[in-house]
């Protein structure tokens, strides 16, 4: 399905609501200033090398950040849920593009809005720290991911996956096998594979080809390293 017009991808300045006065947190101020958007299924957000002028919130669907190397083949950078922010950089411009897996709401939230706030909130400024810490922590096991086998790969991605849900047994993956192929550095036949083996060893169940059932996870761990 082709992107949405430029016009929706990113939110107008007056668009976005006052910086509020006594903020209790990061989140209730995002909830504050962001402006939702609506996103329909495989729509880009925001495009590599633009400028990284807002953040994004996930409200609903799923987002996955990508950049597409010289040979052509694409490199999943992460996967955003309900929850989660994305979008954050350290430079001026986005190291990657941005995509609506799903269709989905977004928060879009002024970048310069929210570093003032933070500036004049010290409980706001640690907690977008300890945000940014924990991106730069998951870009770092994501690279260590990608050095392991491909049974290693896929344990570790439902591992992860499985943890950021609310049923940490079962997942219910927003993303098709070709995302999590890219995500993992795998072709989609590896993945395939490797899931059917798990599957033939009893540390998982597939009832359907986007629910997983986490049946040993003590063999998952073991896998994983």
């Amino acid at each position: 399905m082709p992107a949405q017009p430029f016009t929706v991808r990113a939110a107008a300045p007056q668009t976005l609501r006052p910086v509020p006065v006594a903020p209790k947190s990061l989140g209730s101020s995002i909830e504050l200033m962001g402006a939702p958007m609506p996103f329909s299924r495989n729509a880009e957000i925001y495009g590599e090398n633009e400028p990284a002028e807002y953040l994004y919130k996930v409200v609903s669907g799923a987002v996955r950040t990508y950049k597409v190397l010289s040979d052509g083949r694409r490199q999943i950078g992460g996967f955003y849920l309900p929850g989660d922010i994305f979008g954050m950089e350290c430079d001026e411009a986005h190291s990657f593009s941005a995509e609506a897996i799903t269709e989905c709401k977004v928060l879009v939230i002024k970048r310069a809005n929210l570093v003032s706030l933070a500036a004049r909130d010290g409980e706001v400024a640690r907690q977008l720290w300890t945000m940014t810490a924990g991106e730069l922590q998951r870009a770092q096991d994501h690279i260590m991911l990608l050095i392991k086998t491909a049974q290693e790969r896929v344990a570790g991605f439902l591992l992860e996956m499985a943890g950021r849900g609310a049923n940490h047994g079962e997942i219910e993956l927003p993303m098709s096998r070709q995302d999590i192929a890219d995500y993992l550095g795998l072709t989609i036949e590896t993945v395939s594979r490797t899931l059917t083996q798990l599957e033939k060893v009893h540390a998982i169940a597939v009832p359907t080809s986007r629910r997983i059932v986490l049946r040993n996870r003590a063999a998952l761990d073991r896998m994983n390293g």
